[in-house]
């Protein structure tokens, strides 16, 4: 049964708010189907489970994906495929397949996200990140497609606890990770076209691990846990997370994202980047003087661990 502080608060909502917003929540941890999507050295295992919540409904975490069956991004930097530039002068674009997404005009996507990306253009899926969880690569994307062009992306934290939003960090077994996107978008003669900033929309579908639901707050369109406690243990197997149903159509260009929240922005020190070459390695991409691409998710870049983020460039 769900907590009744919870009911409460969905009981609170308007007429078929508490229906469209109310969260299932699940507790303890999931039950592993897939033990690893992908291996590398030195990287962290990209295990999927299954878990049941209250309600009687079936989670897939972190998250449904298309990493099985989608075409991957190709490197721009990625440990894994031994693809190490110390620059964009290193990294030969030509040799990057041009995908049809409809349309004539060209598309370049450069990509850093934390962990996976599903990259969407006018409702086709493009590419999906090579890698999963970690070692932390970059990508690039091209596409030909017809303006307005609706990008749509699916971001998910990976986890190591599954069902429980954490991982081993920080001294901890089980601690939450953290989250972020940052892209850059030009056109054929390289100008920028579009970047990651506050006018993208980014609506959560997971959030994990919570100590008590009662701290969501769902009025609305929002599903904002920044109220909840950060828990950080040994012993997280209690926890708790809450899910929500991601719309089938959430990735095309008519699909109504009005009602969901803009997405916030974070700087490169907070998502904790100075470290990682696949990030640091290309400045003129990422923190383009005038053009800066900035990190985005939701309103909590450590408990939201699957965000759909949508902007449309004319």
């Amino acid at each position: 049964m769900f907590d009744s502080r919870v009911i409460a608060a969905f009981a609170a909502l308007p007429v078929g708010a508490a229906y469209a917003q109310g969260p299932s929540i699940t507790t303890g941890p999931a039950a592993t189907t897939i033990p690893s999507l992908y291996e590398c050295a030195g990287g962290r295992p990209t295990a999927v489970g299954q878990i049941t919540a209250q309600d009687g409904s079936m989670w897939t975490v972190p998250a449904d994906t298309r990493f099985a069956d989608a075409p991957k991004a190709s490197d721009l930097y990625n440990e894994c495929n031994g693809v190490r530039p110390s620059g964009t002068a290193e990294f030969d674009i030509n040799s990057v397949p041009v995908i049809d997404a409809g349309g004539s005009e060209k598309f370049v996507a450069y990509l850093f996200g934390d962990n996976y990306f599903e990259l969407y253009a006018n409702g086709k899926l493009l590419a999906v990140d090579a890698v999963p969880f970690t070692p932390f690569n970059s990508s690039v994307v091209r596409f030909t497609a017809e303006r307005p062009v609706t990008l749509a992306v699916k971001m998910v934290d990976w986890e190591e606890n599954l069902g429980l939003g954490s991982e081993r960090g920080r001294g901890f077994s089980y601690s939450p990770g953290d989250g972020g996107l940052t892209m850059l978008v030009t056109d054929r003669a390289g100008e920028v076209v579009g970047l990651t900033d506050e006018t993208w929309r980014a609506q959560t579908f997971y959030i994990g691990p919570l100590i008590d639901a009662a701290c969501l707050d769902t009025g609305g369109p929002l599903r904002d846990s920044s109220a909840c406690e950060v828990p950080r243990s040994n012993d997280g197997t209690a926890y708790m997370a809450a899910h929500w149903e991601v719309p089938a159509d959430w990735f095309a260009p008519d699909f109504d994202d009005s009602a969901w929240p803009q997405a916030t922005t974070y700087d490169n020190d907070t998502v904790g980047v100075d470290n990682k070459p696949s990030f640091t390695n290309f400045p003129d991409l990422f923190d383009r003087p005038g053009a800066d691409a900035e990190f985005i998710w939701s309103s909590n870049l450590v408990l939201d661990n699957l965000v759909l983020l949508r902007r449309t460039i004319d």
